[in-house]
């Protein structure tokens, strides 16, 4: 019988927190798969309104897969998660399973499981550097490096924290294994010095299509709608955060209706800047043009990419870009930035979608498969074919294999 391990992977976030996204999604995917093979796994994050401090989770993030228990441990904010996730790990390094004296005592989260076999350090611009406390074997997971984002931080804490990241992490890490999720990032830790070969590339899966879904999909109009007789939808699904930049996809809205009257786009997503992009809606004067969906079930958002012809995805910066290979399941090609690391990787261009080298380039992309529905058509069909390659399956067998060779 081949051993179980005892894993805790570490994350700043979930994907019910207010924040989280697609990278939580690729963590909580690979939980689930490592518990449904007998390991016994915790996930270490911070806590959110309303959130439980445990949480036995049995079901996947969109309440639709049944898989074996993984326990979410909850503690501390957006910054204190990161120290109270060290004393944690040190606690069961150390043996310590519970804290205080009388009614005022508590068991610690590790109490059960004692020191890990193995931990996952998610480094979302910051690690948690765990391997300086948990005395067990550390993989960094990362999905891209945040250079282009520090800047929302302020000064101070932007210079701060790509110090830590560009400078700190690598040689703290210098030993560990690292994973990230597509080629340019890879090559991006290995300009900041992490050895190649401690890079392992382990893709996002995808979860298939529920057939259901398809037949009751509104019809897809891939025509320019010139005539006004039909509705063309562009769609982008995204966290409405600064650096996705769903302002540019607004601004080729505004410039494509001027010819294209009946477009419209659908956002799918939410997040904390949605305010600012319904407020630069208005300022262009395509509210009219614009539906603000929000955060949606599987179900419809499954629904809003079928119908749409294209979907643009003007991020600043992607790891791989996990929406593009949903959009691509549905036959829908996507446009975005060759800049954003991961869609040089998640786009073929000019054969599963479009890169572009500035807003205005995205702007004529985007034009140009109105303007030419058959290749939309040739794209959005090379892109369904090739999302066929990825699975969550694959994703976590992968991750098994790596933390086995590193447990045992």
């Amino acid at each position: 019988m081949v051993p179980t391990m005892k894993i805790v992977l570490l994350c700043w976030r979930d994907t019910n927190h207010p924040e989280g996204g697609g990278s939580e999604r690729y963590l909580q995917r690979v939980a689930a798969y490592l518990a449904d093979q007998g390991h016994q796994v915790i996930f270490r994050t911070a806590k959110y309104p309303g959130s439980a401090r445990r949480e036995v989770v049995t079901v996947d993030e969109d309440g639709t897969t049944p898989h074996a228990p993984v326990v979410f441990s909850r503690g501390g904010s957006n910054l204190s998660v990161y120290p109270r996730a060290l004393a944690v790990l040190l606690a069961a390094r150390l043996g310590i399973k519970r804290i205080g004296f009388g009614r005022f005592s508590h068991r610690l989260p590790l109490a059960d499981m004692g020191r890990p076999d193995v931990v996952v350090d998610t480094q979302n611009g910051v690690p948690f550097f765990a391997s300086l406390v948990s005395g067990a074997p550390t993989v960094v997971l990362t999905h891209h490096c945040h250079r282009e984002q520090w800047s929302v931080a302020g000064p101070f804490l932007s210079r701060l924290g790509w110090f830590i990241e560009s400078r700190l992490s690598p040689l703290i890490h210098r030993r560990s294994p690292w994973v990230t999720v597509s080629a340019p990032s890879a090559d991006e830790l290995a300009e900041l010095g992490v050895p190649r070969d401690h890079v392992r590339i382990i893709r996002n899966g995808i979860d298939p299509v529920p057939a259901s879904l398809i037949p009751d999909a509104p019809p897809r109009q891939t025509s320019s709608a010139s005539d006004g007789t039909s509705t063309v939808h562009l769609v982008a699904l995204s966290r409405l955060v600064p650096h996705k930049q769903i302002e540019h996809a607004l601004d080729a809205l505004a410039v494509v209706i001027r010819t294209h009257p009946n477009v419209r786009l659908d956002v799918i997503g939410d997040g904390w800047w949605s305010e600012k992009l319904r407020e630069h809606a208005r300022d262009l004067g395509v509210e009219g043009h614009v539906v603000f969906h929000g955060h949606v079930s599987e179900e419809l958002k499954h629904l809003l990419l079928d119908r749409a012809a294209i979907h643009v995805m003007p991020s600043r910066k992607e790891g791989w870009g996990l929406a593009v290979i949903e959009a691509a399941q549905h036959g829908v090609p996507t446009v975005g930035y060759a800049s954003s690391a991961g869609l040089r990787d998640s786009i073929v261009d000019g054969t599963t979608g479009l890169l572009c080298g500035s807003p205005g380039g995205l702007i004529n992309a985007v034009e140009y498969l109105l303007d030419h529905p058959e290749e939309a058509e040739r794209m959005g069909a090379n892109a369904k074919a090739r999302a066929q390659e990825f699975s969550w399956e694959a994703t976590g067998q992968a991750w098994e294999q790596l933390l086995r060779q590193l447990g045992s």
